[in-house]
């Protein structure tokens, strides 16, 4: 008899752990990408349960990097639709919870970034690339309701230059190889990742609004 489907519970399930042992396996060798069936070990499932899912161990990598974004949209759109007034503080503050203090975050950005055109399918490229879009079409009218932004597009391109901020400037001081390698330079130009990142980013949004809003 043929096995009945799994249940989105169950699938969902499997996902996680796929996912989880993926991560684990790539922080502890970020050297290289863990192979299908170190991450199928790992998880504790057969070799052939990754390809019901993913169709390569560079598209399970994107599909972490995917679940690390999505809860970082989830947690800015349950702060946004509260009737609590939101601050450029309290963006700040999501920033550290859901970005910057999840260990992964950015250097599984950056590992992706590099795959995007290497390794990962077209499909799931294509497919998270859409997501992405919607996500941030849905937080830029978000966050209308919260700061002086003329349009949904003014919202999107604030957090898409957000982010290229956070990942920039972690690049290039926050990571374990920073571009900024000469000690001496970094200190100079950027001290701390944390404090120069809240500076840059309060300057990126109160420079938006001061431009964009007829009442600043």
């Amino acid at each position: 008899m043929a096995r009945p489907p799994a249940s989105a519970e169950a699938r969902e399930h499997r996902i996680n752990q796929l996912l989880d042992a993926a991560v684990a396996l790539w922080l502890a060798h970020p050297e290289r990408v863990p192979g299908v069936a170190e991450v199928a070990s790992e998880a504790g499932l057969a070799k052939g349960t990754v390809y019901l899912y993913f169709k390569s161990k560079e598209d399970l990598l994107l599909a972490a990097h995917e679940r690390h974004v999505q809860a970082f949209f989830a947690a800015l759109s349950a702060r946004a639709s509260s009737n609590e007034p939101m601050s450029v503080g309290s963006m700040m503050k999501l920033t550290l919870e859901h970005i910057v203090h999840v260990p992964a975050f950015l250097p599984l950005a950056t590992l992706v970034a590099g795959l995007m055109y290497k390794g990962i399918s077209p499909e799931a490229s294509q497919a998270f690339d859409a997501r992405i879009a919607e996500h941030l079409k849905i937080s830029g009218a978000l966050l209308r309701n919260h700061f002086p932004l003329p349009d949904v597009d003014s919202g999107v391109r604030l957090l898409m230059r957000s982010y290229a901020l956070i990942l920039g400037l972690w690049q290039m001081v926050g990571s374990e190889q920073p571009i900024c390698a000469n000690p001496n330079l970094s200190a100079m130009m950027l001290p701390d990742y944390a404090a120069e990142l809240d500076a840059a980013l309060r300057a990126l949004w109160l420079g938006t609004f001061n431009q964009e809003s007829p009442h600043a």
